[in-house]
């Protein structure tokens, strides 16, 4: 019963985590849980506005004898990214989270959680509404539309924040203090096309791709985890060039920071050719268990027979569909070279959605780096790649790193802190995820920025969950930090 949640401590975030987890908000649709935090504030008597993008921020006073303490702003942003298992009947515009304890963890029932970023939201109301908390001037700000575009941080106006410092509750493992983050950009490919015949006498089959763990496309993307679509399509490739395969139709993966878990085909073929088609699905399904054995243990990969379509895709698009999408650099692309921060990516591709529609072929690809110059430089690859294949190529929605400040007294409370309360040094680190720290920084210049959180694995997919047992003590921890932050 997601009501259980209820029953863990602290117990005024766990209610305002679970309130969330019942009003639909993906990114693009965040007015309801934006009205709801609205009048969250002003039932608690608090100073309540919206900008005009829609980014909604709570100001709380200062508590007795913390009035010349600096203003700290907690931010987090409303919206989570909607993703189900293919098997399951769920609306994201219209449906709960069905949440639910599984011994340790929080997570919800083949659907994405939410607790990205819905935790730190949750922590940041249960500041708002605690009255006997020590703490200088708070602003919190609950950004719109984070997952997609960061249109909450870019549309934040100068002046619309006072703070000094800022707290990020968008971290994902307890004892991170984050100090840096990558920047991105999107890139965009399309086809367009007049769809073509069936050729007479060929049967239809569907290809599925499925059981794959997918994840965060920042913070996972080192794990070696499957990309559904370039599976899919190096079986394609040779499909095609071996049994005149036609394709029809495909679609994998969905959100752009999504690694795709799942990507489905439907292609035709000589009616004599499909046993030796089949045979060479089972082939590959046996080559990629193998690849992936330890990652990917619950990989299915399938061809069932289905009706006939009534279109194909031109066989000049589809093939130049297929090298594309095989010459496309998915993944880690470089690592970051200081020994500060060893063993984090620099640079990585997330082949994140391929899909077909009517007379139309869209592909879309996030980048993201440490570096500008870099991502300018992965952005203007894959834009070679796809344009030599006759797509158009469209580089958009870039965003900003966050670069880190050896200098930030913030870092110095939370570290020395950090040590106190758990005997051991927090791991101060620069994340490949994007966060809105940058974007921030730059409408609000000056800002001492630390970002934070509890554990919360497997973001973006069905697997999220939040590890109950790291939930009290980064509540603790940052009730602690607003204390010291004087």
């Amino acid at each position: 019963m997601a009501k259980d949640i209820l029953e863990l401590k602290p117990a005024k975030l766990w209610e305002c985590f679970y309130e969330l987890t019942q009003i639909p908000r993906p990114t693009g649709h965040t007015k309801q849980v934006t009205d709801f935090v609205m009048n969250y504030g002003k039932s608690l008597g608090l100073e309540t506005k919206q900008d005009k993008v829609g980014n909604v921020l709570i100001v709380k006073p200062a508590s007795k004898g913390m009035e010349n303490a600096p203003t700290v702003i907690l931010q987090s942003h409303l919206d989570m990214v909607p993703q189900k298992n293919s098997d399951v009947k769920h609306d994201f515009l219209k449906d709960p989270i069905d949440a639910f304890i599984d011994g340790d963890k929080v997570r919800a029932r083949s659907t994405t959680l939410g607790s990205d970023n819905g935790i730190g939201a949750a922590a940041a109301m249960a500041v708002l509404a605690d009255k006997d908390l020590k703490h200088g001037k708070i602003e919190a700000l609950f950004t719109i539309d984070e997952e997609v575009g960061m249109v909450g941080a870019f549309g934040l106006e100068s002046g619309f924040l006072k703070g000094n410092i800022l707290l990020n509750l968008d971290t994902e493992e307890l004892g991170e203090l984050c100090v840096g983050c990558a920047g991105g950009a999107d890139v965009n490919a399309d086809w367009e096309f007049k769809d073509v015949e069936v050729p007479e006498g060929d049967v239809a089959y569907k290809i599925s791709l499925t059981g794959l763990r997918g994840g965060h496309s920042g913070t996972e993307i080192h794990l070696g985890r499957a990309n559904a679509n370039k599976l899919m399509f190096f079986f394609l490739k040779e499909a095609v060039s071996q049994y005149e395969v036609r394709l029809s139709w495909v679609d994998g993966g969905s959100l752009r920071n999504a690694i795709p878990r799942e990507a489905f085909a439907i292609v035709t073929l000589p009616e004599e050719d499909v046993e030796d088609f089949l045979g060479l699905v089972d082939d590959y399904l046996e080559i990629y268990k193998d690849e992936y054995k330890a990652t990917e243990p619950n990989m299915s990969f399938k061809a069932e027979k289905c009706e006939l379509p009534k279109t194909l895709i031109p066989e000049e698009i589809q093939d130049s569909l297929i090298n594309s999408v095989v010459g496309c650099q998915n993944g880690v692309i470089s690592m970051l070279a200081d020994e500060a921060f060893k063993g984090i990516v620099e640079t990585s591709t997330n082949l994140a959605s391929v899909k077909s529609l009517p007379g139309k072929i869209e592909i879309r690809i996030l980048t993201r780096s440490s570096s500008e110059s870099r991502k300018d430089e992965i952005c203007s690859s894959l834009e070679s790649v796809f344009s030599l294949a006759g797509a158009k190529v469209v580089v958009e929605n870039p965003y900003p790193g966050w670069q880190p400040n050896a200098s930030s007294k913030t870092l110095d409370v939370m570290s020395h802190l950090y040590k106190e309360m758990f005997g051991e040094d927090a791991n101060v680190v620069v994340v490949h995820a994007g966060l809105e720290c940058g974007i921030i920084l730059s409408s609000t210049p000056g800002l001492d920025i630390v970002s934070f959180g509890p554990t919360i694995l497997n973001a973006h997919s069905p697997d999220e969950y939040v590890e109950i047992n790291t939930v009290e003590p980064f509540y603790n921890y940052l009730v602690k930090t607003l204390e010291l932050l004087k």
